[in-house]
């Protein structure tokens, strides 16, 4: 198997506008994605991102450096490398929501890459490529749940 990148489209029948905000402000990525978010969604601005209570050893709080935001077509981030270290090719794996405008609505197109470019062994690389999958299968179809709830309610 390859484990080099993660793959996922879905199509929300929201504007790229709406979408564009949904997968790039903090208040709405917690919505569907991680429990809390914080960062701004201009380029080079660096943050985290964190699942669990904060305030227990059980908490993954994760730093995001977020590398590009189009508006309405493009955001993406870096995330998972040292907390020491600046995020950048090689030590980070690099999320890119694509903003496609499709009929009434959008096509959302993730991609996650870098998980060969990490140096991982064999193990780890597996480990962590399919529990990005996993996760990637649970929280693009919240993604679509809360932009159609959010459309629904203006």
């Amino acid at each position: 198997m390859e484990y080099g990148s993660i793959y996922r489209e879905i199509y929300v029948d929201a504007s790229p506008e709406i979408v564009f905000d949904v997968v790039s402000s903090p208040e709405h990525m917690r919505e569907w994605w991680p429990d809390e978010a914080d960062f701004e969604p201009i380029p080079g601005s660096v943050g985290e991102i964190s699942w669990g209570n904060r305030a227990t050893a059980e908490a993954q709080i994760v730093p995001i450096t977020v590398v590009e935001a189009k508006p309405h077509t493009l955001f993406s981030f870096r995330w998972i490398y040292p907390e020491d270290d600046a995020a950048k090719a090689g030590n980070s794996l690099l999320v890119t929501f694509e903003l496609v405008a499709s009929g009434g609505g959008t096509t959302i197109r993730m991609t996650e890459t870098g998980f060969r470019e990490k140096g991982w062994e064999i193990a780890v690389l597996e480990e962590q490529y399919n529990e990005h999958v996993q996760g990637w299968n649970t929280y693009i179809p919240r993604l679509g749940e809360y932009v159609e709830r959010l459309v629904s309610t203006k």
